[in-house]
């Protein structure tokens, strides 16, 4: 398995009727913008996704580093509650209550999110800092004790690479 990279397509296959994939992607220098790459890797390979973090302050700063993380380039996306999210491929939103499809879940906060098996993939993007780390082994330890299949992508690696 592939992580997520500048020179891949993204790599969302959709298990069928198995269990939830889930992906974390760990030591990103700036969460956020490796989510906008992961997130813009995800909808090339024409894939849904919804991004979600609890925190509007953190939602806001997503959805305008969407719009400017590239040069070059776009990602449709909008906040979920937005009259266009019917018709739009990238939704961010700080509530998981309503669900619009269930392909790619990006997770931007501290806690697994309570309908992450409603989807057929789940990303976990983990920065550098112990806070941010720390969290993230629970979550791990989280999705191991339940039986689900974890993939790890170092992406200090493969900036090294």
């Amino acid at each position: 398995m592939r992580a997520l990279d500048d020179g891949d397509e993204a790599d969302c296959g959709m298990p069928g009727l198995g269990m939830t994939r889930i992906d974390f992607y760990s030591n990103a220098g700036s969460k956020l913008h490796a989510a906008c790459r992961i997130v813009g890797r995800a909808w090339k390979g024409k894939h849904k996704v919804l991004v979600f973090t609890p925190e509007e302050a953190v939602a806001r700063s997503f959805d305008r580093l969407l719009w400017t993380y590239q040069p070059i380039g776009f990602v449709p996306h909008c906040m979920a509650q937005d009259p266009l999210a019917v018709e739009t491929p990238v939704l961010i939103t700080t509530k998981v209550d309503t669900l619009s499809h269930d392909e790619v879940l990006v997770n931007l906060a501290p806690e697994y999110p309570a309908i992450f098996s409603r989807f057929a993939r789940l990303i976990e993007v983990v920065g550098l800092d112990e806070i941010d780390r720390t969290a993230a082994r629970a979550r791990w330890r989280f999705y191991k004790d339940r039986g689900y299949a974890i993939e790890h992508h170092d992406l200090a690696a493969q900036v090294r690479s």
